[in-house]
């Protein structure tokens, strides 16, 4: 599979990706990746520095003729997102991304790709091991763990870095050259409960929600697709006289539109058939509402053995509550720029089992204000309910910069070699860039990279002409660096 990707234009782009691919690289599992990373630059023997939190830059002079030119720092991020189908039977923690060429795409067999960031990663080795690219003077930064906490962007202090101008190579569309994003807060609601033997005689149900199209929580908020939380739960709220709740699996990350949903409940035995019924309606109704995002939706519910207990009606009926009422989705659309989703909030996992319950959400917005607006709606919710609730993870967003120095370069550039005007946009993801400007706060920030879509679920895909684009016009760019004030 790997192999004919290796082959794909531009050659050394392509298998610096695969060779990054058959390393393990998942959120807070970046060991390998690190070790990978470092032995990278050693090899070139270019300086290698693994700061406190455990980025990676590898810094590399200028070429021959480019050493007035402003430093640049190129930057991408080492995580990727871990998801695959259900039936997919592959270990993140141990095998290589299997790869595969799908006609004008690169795509991965049953499994997330990690060209988000893999891509720009894979793009700034090859700048650092080339000999005939001309460049100024490289700073690569290779942040950890931007998928989950953006805990790399955040730890990076202040004096690792001189560069002038930062190009974030993390952007999903190659029309576009992005100057602002969305910041982001973690909610979390827990609760505990005390278990009940079920009382009556016995039929219990696994209850399976999936085939939705899931996505990034961020990008693809604004399109409708199913939340397998929020339908789970119509069902639950649809069936709630005839059953009790035993456990729940939905979801699986924060920044995943959660596709799948598993739940295992309990009724009487006279109440088995009218369970069934209701359930199957209300999901046919449902399937029929997501026909057009969400065609491959489907549900089934299957016998299985009675679990010794199961939750109380009192206690279903606030958990029902409380992921009926969080808010899921646009909360706003910006009134600066039109079309960009200024606040949302992704229902990301609902975990029910032994007595404990947990809702886990993350709230997006590049204005702090209504970032804490969505927040506190959810806690107002989950609380009402008798849930504790917490904040974390908070991270700012990145105010967007029509006068920067570097983007009247890139604009031009690509007008020039493109024929025709980039689109400056900001975006509803959590780039790295406005949280990296809290410690160097001079420096001139772009964010651009190839056409990537379905980031974050196994549908993720990378288009193989818009990554030759991206190669090109990034080294198009690097010619063109400014020079030193």
């Amino acid at each position: 599979m790997s192999q004919d990707v290796r082959n794909l234009e531009p050659k050394v782009l392509w298998n610096n990706f695969a060779d990054l691919n058959a390393v393990p690289r998942g959120s807070k599992k970046e060991e390998k990746v690190i070790a990978f990373m470092v032995d990278f630059g050693k090899k070139l023997d270019l300086e290698t520095i693994v700061d406190p939190i455990q980025n990676v830059i590898i810094k590399k002079p200028a070429t021959p003729g480019m050493e007035n030119k402003k430093t640049v720092v190129l930057q991408s991020h080492l995580d990727m997102v871990h998801q695959k189908n259900e039936d997919t039977d592959f270990d993140f923690d141990t095998e290589g991304i299997k790869m595969y060429v799908d006609g004008d795409w690169v795509t991965a067999d049953g499994t997330t790709l990690g060209a988000d960031n893999g891509l720009g990663v894979a793009a700034i080795m090859s700048i650092l091991q080339s000999k005939d690219i001309p460049h100024p003077a490289i700073e690569a930064l290779f942040t950890i763990d931007e998928e989950t906490g953006m805990t790399g962007a955040k730890g990076l202090q202040a004096g690792y870095l001189s560069g002038e101008i930062l190009l974030n190579l993390d952007t999903e569309e190659d029309t576009e050259l992005d100057i602002g994003c969305a910041g982001g807060i973690d909610v979390t609601a827990t609760k505990t409960y005390q278990e009940e033997v079920f009382d009556g005689n016995c039929k219990a149900f696994e209850l399976s929600l999936k085939g939705l199209k899931g996505g990034h929580s961020g990008m693809d908020i604004h399109i409708g697709l199913g939340n397998a939380n929020k339908i789970m739960n119509r069902i639950f709220e649809a069936t709630k006289d005839l059953m009790n709740i035993a456990s729940i699996k939905g979801g699986s990350l924060r920044n995943a539109i959660p596709r799948e949903s598993f739940a295992t409940v309990v009724c009487s035995t006279k109440n088995a058939a009218d369970f069934i019924a209701k359930a199957s309606n209300i999901a046919g109704k449902i399937k029929e509402e997501f026909k057009e995002t969400d065609p491959n939706f489907e549900f089934i519910i299957e016998d299985t053995g009675c679990p010794k207990k199961v939750m109380p009606k009192e206690e279903q009926e606030k958990l029902i509550n409380a992921v009926k009422n969080a808010h899921n989705g646009v909360w706003k659309m910006s009134e600066d720029m039109p079309g960009l989703v200024e606040a949302s909030n992704n229902v990301a996992k609902v975990t029910v089992n032994e007595g404990n319950m947990q809702i886990e959400c993350l709230t997006r917005s590049s204005v702090e204000e209504s970032k804490m607006e969505v927040a506190n709606q959810l806690k107002d919710a989950f609380e009402k309910e008798g849930f504790a609730v917490e904040f974390s993870g908070s991270y700012p967003g990145w105010k967007p910069n029509p006068n920067s120095p570097i983007l009247s370069v890139m604009g031009d550039l690509y007008k020039k070699i493109f024929d025709k005007k980039a689109d400056i946009v900001a975006c509803h993801a959590g780039l790295e860039c406005g949280i990296l400007g809290t410690n160097y706060p001079d420096m001139d920030m772009i964010s651009f990279g190839p056409t990537i879509q379905g980031a974050h679920s196994p549908d993720e895909r990378a288009n193989i002409k818009s990554t030759q684009k991206f190669w090109k016009y990034l080294l198009e760019i690097l010619k063109n660096i400014p020079e030193k004030a």
